[in-house]
């Protein structure tokens, strides 16, 4: 590859870290706390590759001034780059004018939602009572985590408000969120199945704000954990722009 073409690259991933950083499209990709490094990896490699350009410029210059006279019979060389290095910047165009979305629907069924999660349940915790009120918002790994493992049923009873997106899974329809520990390559699902018609009505990756009650007992390792929740009430809101629990 060309060195003009190593350059123009630095540039582009530079540019392309730098602004997913700032408008927070990082977080498709990466938890909120690694922002400051994407932020300072894009900075740095857009100076490489300025400073990169600016000192091929100023050889080239330089070589331009030392053969403005050739000397007689002296034939010049052309140079054809290689057209086809070029296509390594298609890539990182896509990335800087492209921003893929979040982990969705087709994420959750890949990676098997009814598969158990196991390595949560070497040793059930101690949970601490849920805040009183009639509505507990709870994020769906917290809601997970208690179907599965608390003993003592602290959810059976409450009516809990949910936040995630929807997957068709053969009959069922499931309420999920995608759960990173450090960054999207290790996304694994949060899933509970939602009981009733009305949920069937809304396509894959919808948003849904839902509204109910744990039905007890159905959270098994059978199942992976997924419990059913008997919608109260559910209603359709905008994707966050962070997508993920963590």
């Amino acid at each position: 590859m060309r060195r003009e073409t190593q350059n123009i690259l630095l540039v582009l991933l530079g540019g392309a870290l730098l602004k997913i950083g700032i408008n927070g499209d990082y977080l498709r990709y990466v938890k909120p706390a690694q922002q400051p490094w994407v932020i300072a990896g894009g900075a740095v490699i857009l100076l490489l590759g300025a400073v990169a350009i600016a000192r091929d410029l100023q050889t080239a210059r330089r070589a331009r001034a030392a053969t403005a006279t050739p000397e007689p019979g002296h034939a010049h060389d052309h140079h054809h780059p290689a057209r086809s290095a070029w296509l390594l910047v298609v890539p990182v165009l896509a990335v800087l004018l492209v921003a893929p979305p979040a982990l969705g629907s087709d994420s959750v069924i890949r990676t098997s939602a009814g598969a158990p999660r196991t390595a949560a349940a070497q040793d059930a915790a101690a949970f601490p009572p849920l805040p009183a009120g009639d509505v507990v918002p709870l994020t769906l790994t917290e809601f997970v985590t208690r179907a599965g493992w608390d003993s003592r049923g602290s959810l059976n009873g409450r009516t809990v408000r949910l936040t995630g997106f929807v997957v068709h899974d053969k009959d069922s329809v499931l309420l999920a969120r995608m759960v990173i520990r450090c960054c999207a390559a290790d996304a694994s699902p949060m899933t509970v199945r939602l009981t009733g018609p009305e949920a069937t009505r809304y396509p894959d990756d919808s948003w849904l704000e839902v509204t109910g009650q744990i039905v007890p007992g159905t959270a098994v390792a059978s199942n992976g954990y997924t419990a059913d929740v008997t919608v109260e009430s559910l209603n359709p809101i905008a994707a966050p722009q962070d997508a993920y629990e963590y």
